[in-house]
């Protein structure tokens, strides 16, 4: 009998049941607060002609850099052949597929007017990198999709690694896409790098595999299913590399702009001067995100706690909405540097820091697109075997990596 076995969730438990009610009511949220902005405009929200990207895209860049790092776990193993990790490989796809739907959600319901999305579908420009991501995304659902159905289909397994290649390659292109967004924008001095490109591929291995940690802890308590020392061993050390990888781009990057005379001005703004922005980044972003979770996940005195991997991942989680916030907002608050060297002032308020607050209605899509992702995942959990019967450590072991 193959020890990679797999069984659907009954899903007929009132907790299972309670879990779907308050996804869905959150998903409602999501869609009413959708309508709302539709109805009144982007006036009821904090977002203006300076800050134009605001609380939504914070979330939906999340999970879609999130989906790209949830695949990683497939990856181990059909790409680099680990096969203790092959039991989660189902689970690891069909999360960043929900992820992503859930990101391109609130993105596409943030627009105003989604419809008009078919434009950039049909009318291709070749010099968009905006463009360019339209394809990734929708690419990578596709690839996902296919590897997803490789692997569960026993006839065609001998096609899943090849498959599950492809699904790498393109999610370090969408990861390297979504990065580029910012990288590409010179006009903005916050974005303005090449590092954005690497920084977001890190965050996308931190991210995913936080957000996979929580789900695989939580789906195995929820239906009895034996998660053992060994797996959870070797999922905590990956996170932890990855937080750190994620800590060590970062500070290249400021201290990349700090060397540069032209970025002085808005690393004072970031680091020392930019009120609720400095604060993100130096208490959530850095101690919460980055410093909090290597000690839980390192430190010899946390080392069988499953406690403490939780709040390793769900500190990741929060770290990384504070970094988004400080890159995408911040990065739009400080004044474009329209006349280098000059004193710039307008009615328009040019030269000076714009001001944002997150309106209700856009915290509640955000929230409704992380519900609807949640919500894919529980119901693929139940209608799909893609949870493995046991993780105990005699399954985890049989793979000699020490990680």
């Amino acid at each position: 009998m193959s020890r990679e076995i797999f069984k659907r969730v009954e899903g007929r438990s009132p907790a299972f049941l309670l879990l779907i009610g308050g996804l869905g009511l959150l998903v409602l949220l999501g869609m009413g607060s959708a309508w709302t902005m539709e109805h009144h405009g982007h006036v009821i929200t904090g977002m203006n002609n300076r800050i134009v990207w605001g609380m939504p895209h914070v979330f939906a860049v999340f999970l879609i850099v999130a989906a790209s790092g949830a695949l990683n776990v497939a990856s181990i193993s059909s790409v680099f052949g680990r096969t203790a990790y092959k039991p989660l490989s189902r689970l690891s796809v069909m999360l960043a597929i929900a992820l992503l739907v859930g990101g391109l959600s609130v993105l596409v319901l943030d627009l105003g007017r989604p419809d008009r999305l078919i434009v950039a579908m049909t009318t291709y420009n070749f010099r968009s990198i905006f463009a360019w991501n339209i394809y990734l995304y929708v690419g990578f659902i596709a690839i996902a999709g296919v590897y997803l159905w490789l692997m569960m289909e026993r006839s065609l397994n001998k096609y899943s690694k090849p498959a599950g290649l492809v699904a790498f390659i393109w999610r370090l292109a969408l990861t390297t896409g979504t990065g580029s967004i910012f990288g590409f924008l010179v006009a903005r001095q916050a974005y303005d790098a090449a590092i954005m490109a690497p920084l977001f591929i890190a965050m996308s291995f931190a991210f995913g595999l936080a957000i996979f940690i929580l789900v695989i802890m939580f789906s195995s308590q929820g239906t009895g299913r034996v998660l053992g020392e060994a797996m959870m061993r070797r999922l905590k050390n990956l996170l932890g590399v990855f937080v750190a990888a994620v800590l060590y781009f970062t500070v290249v990057q400021h201290l990349t702009n700090l060397y540069a005379a032209e970025h002085h001005a808005v690393e004072r703004f970031i680091l020392a001067e930019g009120g609720i922005y400095t604060k993100l980044f130096w208490v959530g972003q850095i101690a919460i995100g980055g410093a909090l979770p290597l000690v839980l996940l390192f430190t010899p005195m946390f080392a069988d706690s499953r406690k403490a991997i939780a709040l390793a991942a769900l500190s990741v989680i929060v770290g990384g909405m504070a970094q988004l916030y400080v890159l995408i907002i911040g990065g739009q608050a400080f004044p474009l540097v329209l006349f280098p060297g000059k004193i710039v002032s307008s009615s328009f308020a040019d030269g000076s820091i714009a001001a944002y607050n997150p309106g209700l209605p856009e915290i509640g899509l955000g929230i409704g697109g992380v519900a609807l992702a949640l919500v894919i995942v529980a119901m693929s959990v139940k209608i799909l075997a893609l949870l493995p019967r046991t993780l105990a450590d005699t399954l985890a072991d049989a793979d000699t990596d020490p990680t």
